[in-house]
């Protein structure tokens, strides 16, 4: 499945509104914010239609999946936007993890806990608030809202270290740009451990740019300790190669409309994660050029300072 999909649910006291663009979407949220009725809604629905008080409009279909016999169940659900609660402890398996790998379905996960089983963006993890009263109906109208839309990459800061995710072309490039700069380089060699990292380095004024697109599950834990200090910043661009693409250094046409509406032409079935498409996309772009694109060593193309200075302009000035 590939595209942007509205979806509205409602009955005569409560309506959710919201557009779904990615493979995977994480609701987040305390209880009694409605996170699992929204859920309920839509199982209702699914089951008994309009009888059941309740409308739902969409250009998919929207079920529940839930129980021990999740994966028999998934075996025969495609092309469709998939909701589960939290509860369900088979979200948090390998298992399910595989299973939706090369699924032509987006999911729609409720979960109060991390998922480092799954590589969603942090541009996909969202609360619910109460906007209010809704017409004459006087419906409780639902809104979502982005709990990462805003983190903290807008304040002028200078680094004494950059922390960068990976240990391969991305960490080649920084390294790069920081001979004759104040700043030193480390490499964190995964996401996962970003946050030990932080902990080790909380005396120095540290910026950690790592994989938007993959990087939701450590976002808790890692904006906490952030957001204690006015000594960390963060910068989450979609992933390096994005990075390289939005810096129109390979002079594409058709590399701007794909960024410009990305949920159109990155089909989930072949990507887990968005991170993977740009990287697919860059090498492909690149393959008989100058510059072309490894992930795994920077071709020193790369390096060069033109290109290097059109890259950063991608940058927030006050970052680097």
């Amino acid at each position: 499945m590939k595209g942007t999909y509205s979806v509205t649910v409602k009955n005569n006291v409560l309506q959710y509104q919201f557009e779904i663009r990615r493979n995977i979407t994480i609701i987040k949220g305390d209880s009694a914010t409605g996170k699992t009725t929204l859920v309920d809604m839509i199982r209702e629905y699914d089951q008994n239609g309009e009888q059941s008080g309740i409308t739902l409009t969409c250009q998919k279909t929207c079920v529940v999946l839930e129980g021990r016999q999740w994966k028999v169940l998934l075996e025969n659900i495609h092309d469709s936007l998939v909701f589960i609660d939290e509860g369900n402890k088979f979200i948090t398996t390998d298992e399910f993890s595989t299973a939706i790998k090369q699924s032509d379905n987006y999911y729609v996960i409720v979960t109060r806990e991390g998922l480092p089983n799954l590589p969603y963006s942090v541009e996909e993890i969202y609360g619910i608030k109460n906007s209010g009263k809704y017409g004459t109906l006087q419906q409780t109208y639902q809104e979502f809202y982005r709990i990462y839309g805003d983190v903290k990459n807008s304040v002028s800061f200078q680094a004494d270290v950059v922390l960068v995710e990976d240990s391969n072309a991305g960490c080649d490039f920084f390294e790069s740009i920081a001979e004759g700069r104040s700043w030193r380089v480390i490499s964190a060699g995964g996401k996962s451990n970003i946050y030990k990292l932080l902990k080790e380095h909380e005396n120095k004024r540290l910026l950690v740019i790592a994989d938007g697109a993959a990087f939701g599950s450590e976002m808790d834990k890692v904006m906490k300790k952030i957001n204690m200090s006015d000594r960390m910043a963060i910068y989450l661009p979609e992933s390096f190669e994005w990075l390289i693409l939005k810096a129109d250094v390979i002079r594409d046409n058709t590399v701007a409309e794909i960024l410009e509406h990305p949920s159109d032409f990155i089909e989930s079935r072949d990507y887990m994660s968005w991170e993977r498409f740009f990287t697919a996309l860059l090498v492909d772009k690149t393959k008989d050029t100058y510059l072309r694109y490894s992930k795994s060593k920077l071709n020193e193309s790369y390096k060069n300072q033109k290109i290097q200075g059109k890259i950063l302009q991608e940058i927030p000035d006050q970052l680097l």
